[in-house]
């Protein structure tokens, strides 16, 4: 397969309009559009910068995952950590480019001026946590700048989300510090200037650079924020240990990466990213572009659909997450790890009644689980409080079952962040924890990973399972949540007269049974026992909620053909907005495994309710559609929701919007686009089951499925031509596609494999762990 440079890039710098206060964003401010719109993210999941590629002040706004004000809702949000600024004072420029490249994930910004040609190189370095910014230009001693730093929203409207600033410039060194209002973290950040050739020369603020050859600027930041149990069951005040200071830390990153050099810090910064990135290609018989990327997406927008683009977004959204989430940094929120803001829109958080899932559900597939590693370490940190919260809902629900000292399951709520997570209640119900733990199980699906499965994903899937054993209640011949809702969405009070359900507050609709809430018990209760059988545990438990699936009753179709949301509708939409964004109650068909082909007059039934709900909705909420259509193998439907997103959710940097900015979509396309060309969530892996007309020719190499099966493929007119498959955990691989019982199998040393042929179109066989199996096509 040939390779591919996918690159965002543009003729001029981001505009500079400015912070607006007046315009307020999911309860985040200020607004910035040009932040929003224009500005190229780069990170290594602790820290993002994003850099707008002006000449006369070129701005990088840093963030800090872990430095959070109090945010809308009282209980954290993430803000911005520090601006930097380098005044060149170059305005009369010409032959400007400014680029994100995504193989290397470095950002550059080209130009002349002044009879000298100048460069920028950008870099943030996972390994060695640093950000590096590489100044260079063609004539000597032409590098004349200032280097100024600066903290923002020191006097914030609000006092929880106000901080302490000090600056401190040393020779070539500026050190920012201070401490949070509202939670005790004490943060720092250090931007060092290492110039060869010319003079430094600093004030109280500032480092000037005088005829310079190059200069290397390297920042790292940290705070006294530490993951594990106490941050969740803490009060604000005591979630942190005041008395600790980051500065040695910072000290000892940024002495480390000078020692390094520039060259070194590079190559070591492309080894470790380059090794997730260039696993995974995907080709859709696309022609290159000569057209910056904004006029790119406008004539997408104008009619005229172009596959680069496509596969542009989708190698971006493997990109976004790379630089959002990390194996040892806090997970990808809902702004990836990008924040300009005072007060973050939504906190900028962990929302689990679908945004941070959708977040990960193409880590696996795409062929980055250590992007997972993230959540997971978040994970075991908040479960100490999740415990507490089902323990507390249990007494409440089932007065006398729960058992002090014993496993009583774990749940959470909607809302999370770095600091805090919610219990179940308000517009979502407790089905959210059972959306949460399939995170885990497809984690445990696809990695095969044994010593996560015993220690991790068994445990956390049997324990939730004994929270929703417990908690939920007879209704006849039926075991039923409640208090139970379908996540956000609202009914009228006309609509609920008569029904077995009340409204709380904003007009949301809490009832019985609800199949969000059904659905992922019903889920959590068949993973946990999938896993049970795989590892061969005994518990007389498991027994019971195998009964206890059987009086579920998830799935109900209605009147119009629909899955009802509620089991209390008729016709579609008797209860609730017939357009709501969300449609949690197709979550069993994705990212939930209950709806398959296997009953495929539920499949109808799913497709008959993406019809009814329409396509005319928010970013995020466009991309689910996607996916469940792939998920019914709806090739034309799902990729005309990847245009829809491209179409009227994109700005012209590529991320995507609610509205305002949230990386949820970015990442859910990436995951639509590998539902669409690999499948693996039932008997066998299905190659090319949602492909497009668009997309009749074309090949891709290193998706991966359940069982850690890594496929390439090349296909022309919508049929495979050539099949690979390693086998990284080894076992029983099958494959389903059009023709493929004729196949024949050889190894990595060019033996052949038996096969056996299950249908026309579906073969097995046994694999060695590490072998590449070919497949010849007749």
């Amino acid at each position: 397969m040939r390779e591919t440079v996918y690159e965002l890039w543009e003729k001029e710098p981001a505009p500079n309009s400015g912070a607006d206060y007046a315009k307020l964003q999911a309860g985040g401010y200020p607004y910035d559009k040009d932040w929003e719109y224009y500005s190229y993210p780069i990170g290594n999941g602790y820290i993002g910068a994003n850099l707008f590629g002006r000449t006369d002040t070129e701005r990088v706004q840093i963030t800090d995952k872990t430095v959070h004000v109090q945010g809308i809702y009282g209980s954290g949000g993430l803000t911005s950590f520090a601006e930097l600024y380098l005044d060149f004072g170059h305005t009369d420029i010409k032959n400007y480019r400014r680029a994100l490249n995504l193989n290397t994930a470095t950002a550059s910004v080209s130009y002349e001026s002044g009879g000298a040609r100048y460069n920028r190189e950008y870099f943030v370095s996972y390994p060695d946590r640093i950000l590096v910014i590489r100044l260079t230009a063609d004539k000597a001693k032409s590098l004349s700048f200032k280097v100024r730093p600066q903290i923002p929203y020191v006097d914030a409207k609000k006092h929880g989300d106000r901080r302490t600033a000090k600056t401190v410039v040393e020779s070539d060194l500026i050190t920012l510090s201070g401490t949070m209002a509202y939670f005790p973290c004490n943060y720092e950040g250090q931007i060092k200037v290492l110039n060869e050739g010319g003079d430094l020369s600093h004030d109280n603020e500032s480092i000037s650079v005088v005829n310079a050859n190059s200069v290397t600027l390297i920042l790292a930041t940290g705070s006294n924020y530490r993951l594990g149990p106490d941050l969740f069951l803490n009060k604000p005040e005591l979630k942190l240990d005041p008395s600790l200071y980051p500065h040695d830390e910072v000290s000892s990153t940024i002495g480390k990466a000078v020692k390094k050099g520039y060259i070194a810090l590079k190559t070591g910064h492309l080894a470790d990213y380059q090794n997730l990135f260039n696993r995974v290609a995907v080709n859709l018989n696309s022609q290159p572009s000569g057209l910056p990327t904004s006029a790119l997406l406008e004539q997408y927008q104008k009619g005229k659909r172009d596959n680069r683009l496509e596969e542009l977004m989708f190698q971006y959204g493997r990109y976004l997450l790379i630089a959002s989430s990390r194996e040892k940094s806090l997970p990808a929120n809902l702004q990836g790890v990008w924040s300009q803001y005072e007060s973050s829109p939504w906190t900028g958080g962990y929302w689990h009644n679908i945004n941070v899932q959708m977040n990960y559900w193409g880590a696996m597939s795409a062929n980055l689980a250590e992007t997972f590693e993230a959540y997971i370490a978040y994970f075991n940190a908040y479960l100490p409080q999740a415990r507490k919260f089902a323990t507390n809902l249990v007494k409440t629900s089932k007065p006398g079952v729960a058992v002090e000292g014993a496993d009583n399951g774990w749940i959470l709520g909607t809302g999370a962040n770095a600091y805090s997570i919610s219990g179940p209640g308000g517009h979502s119900g407790p089905g959210t924890g059972g959306f949460t733990s399939k995170l885990l199980m497809d984690y445990a699906f696809f990695t095969g990973d044994r010593e996560f499965l015993e220690k991790v994903a068994y445990p956390a899937m049997l324990s939730m399972s004994r929270f929703y054993s417990s908690t939920l209640v007879p209704k006849g011949d039926l075991l039923l949540v409640e208090p139970s809702a379908s996540p956000e969405n609202t009914a009228t009070e006309k609509q609920i007269k008569g029904m077995p359900g009340h409204m709380m507050k904003g007009g949301h609709y809490v009832t019985i049974g609800s199949t969000f809430d059904q659905g992922f018990v019903w889920e959590n209760f068949n993973d946990t026992l999938i896993l049970a059988r795989l590892l061969g545990k005994q518990d007389p438990f498991l027994k019971t909620i195998e009964e206890q699936m059987a009086k579920l009753d998830p799935i109900i179709i209605g009147a119009s053909g629909q899955i009802k949301e509620y089991r209390e509708e008729n016709a579609y939409s008797d209860i609730g907005d017939p357009k709501h964004r969300h449609i949690s109650h197709l979550c069993p068909l994705y990212p939930g495994t209950m709806i398959n082909s296997a009953r495929p007059e539920w499949m109808s039934a799913a497709s008959k309710t993406l019809d009814l709900r329409g396509d005319k909705t928010t970013g995020w909420a466009i991309v689910h559609r996607m996916n469940c259509r792939a998920r019914l193998k709806e090739g034309e439907k799902a990729h005309g929701l990847y245009a829809r997103l491209l179409t009227e959710r994109t700005t012209p940097n590529l991320w995507t919007l609610h509205p305002p900015f949230q990386i949820d979509a970015n990442l859910g396309a990436m995951a639509g686009v590998v539902e669409m060309l690999v499948q693996s969530h039932e008997e066998a892996v299905d190659l090319l089951p949602a492909l497009p007309k668009a997309w009749q020719n074309g090949s891709f190499k290193g998706l991966v499925a359940r069982g850690n099966f890594v496929v390439d493929a090349q296909w022309t007119n919508g049929r495979a031509t050539r099949i690979s498959v390693t086998s990284r955990n080894g076992g029983e691989f099958r494959l389903s596609h059009a023709g493929l019982g004729a196949a024949s199998v050889t190894n990595t040393a060019g033996s052949p494999v038996e096969v056996f042929k299950e249908k026309d179109d579906r073969i097995r066989f046994n694999t060695t762990k590490g072998d590449k199996y070919t497949l010849t096509l007749k």
